[in-house]
């Protein structure tokens, strides 16, 4: 069994409803809705959105304050047009602008913006990693 991957991420919200709607603003589609969780298929994984009271429950901490973390989700794009535009289509969907795409000194092109519930997302264009055709990233071999 591969012990290395990710098979889905959650985001806890404050409101199912509107951040639903805000990843549709963005093009997403739902691929599953159940009471309380909205998933979407990615490339290899799922992302759920999940209330935030019921991740809670769900992870038997009613208590306590769910916050984003200092996590970081990322989406790269092959060209610095295609990141200006995500960034772009996420800030007319609602996002909040953290940091406008800019050539970066490691060499590539990255921006970041926050979902309605302050997720942060960087949309990146990153010379040294080619993408496969379905935008999934697999690192050169080093060497």
């Amino acid at each position: 069994m591969p012990v290395q991957r990710v098979t889905l991420i959650t985001l806890g919200v404050a409101d199912l409803e509107a951040a639903q709607a805000f990843y549709e603003r963005l093009g997403w589609q739902p691929a599953q809705a159940e009471e309380g969780v909205v998933f979407f298929q990615m490339n290899g994984l799922v992302l759920a959105l999940f209330g935030r009271a019921d991740l809670a429950a769900d992870q038997k901490r009613p208590l306590a304050e769910l916050g984003t973390g200092a996590v970081t989700l990322a989406q790269n794009f092959e060209t610095k047009q295609q990141v200006d535009a995500a960034y772009a289509t996420a800030l007319a969907a609602g996002a909040r602008a953290l940091k406008a795409p800019e050539e970066v000194f490691w060499g590539g092109y990255s921006g970041y913006w926050a979902d309605p519930d302050g997720h942060v997302w960087e949309v990146a264009m990153n010379p040294f990693w080619p993408l496969a055709k379905d935008g999934g990233l697999t690192l050169p071999s080093a060497g």
